[in-house]
Formats: C-alpha cells, sequence, structure tokens
C-alpha cells in the first residue's frame, strides 16, 4: 500500500429537508439543505435552519462523514425524522463527495504509529 502520509478522506455531506406523511410545523420547508465538508457546515446565501433539528442530526453527521460496513443501519439509513414529534418533517443524508484532509491541519496532536495513544 502507497505511503499516504497524514492524509485522510471524508464524505461530502447534503442534508435536505423532505416532506413526510404529515404537515411539517417547524421552520424548515422541503427543498432546504445544508452541507457539510470536513467540518464546514454551509447553507444556500437567505437561507436559514431552525436549530432544534439541527440539533438531533449534528451526533449523526460525523458518522455519516466516515466509511461504514455495508450493513450497518448508519450506511443504510438517509430519512432522519424531525425531533419534534408534531412535525411531519424528514431530513436525507445524501454523500455526495470525497474530501481529503490532512492530519496535520485539523488537529495539533501527533500522529503516532497505529495504537498508541498521546
Amino acid at each position: 500500500m502507497a505511503d499516504r502520509g497524514d492524509e485522510f478522506t471524508l464524505w461530502d455531506l447534503r442534508v435536505e429537508v423532505v416532506a413526510g406523511d404529515r404537515e411539517m410545523v417547524c421552520n424548515h420547508k422541503e427543498g432546504d439543505y445544508f452541507e457539510l465538508s470536513g467540518e464546514n457546515l454551509s447553507m444556500p446565501p437567505g437561507q436559514t435552519f431552525p436549530i432544534y433539528p439541527l440539533a438531533a442530526l449534528l451526533p449523526l453527521l460525523p458518522a455519516k462523514q466516515r466509511d461504514t460496513d455495508p450493513n450497518d443501519w448508519m450506511t443504510t439509513d438517509t430519512v432522519i425524522a424531525c425531533p419534534d414529534p408534531n412535525c411531519g418533517g424528514r431530513f436525507r443524508i445524501v454523500r455526495t463527495g470525497r474530501s481529503t484532509f490532512r492530519h496535520g491541519e485539523v488537529t495539533r496532536v501527533a500522529l503516532g504509529k497505529p495504537g498508541e495513544s498521546s
């Protein structure tokens, strides 16, 4: 295997609002979205996104950015329900591409041998 130095790749994600089986009551509408590349979240100019569904989605996003086993639910389940039990909104998480990062550019912790801890 070729030496990759300190490079690693993560999936870029797009999280899009999709309609569920009930009316949406939160401040999101079908087609709204945000994108995630590395640690950077971006939205189209002028678009907002409510904090409550964002808070529910945030813990899932780092796992969705990484390669997962094909049989893992994190790989297969792409639609997440709004955390408001009265809202019919859903959020589809789609892997859109890959970005390459360097360990030394995202942390100050030295890269050691596998299994070593600092």
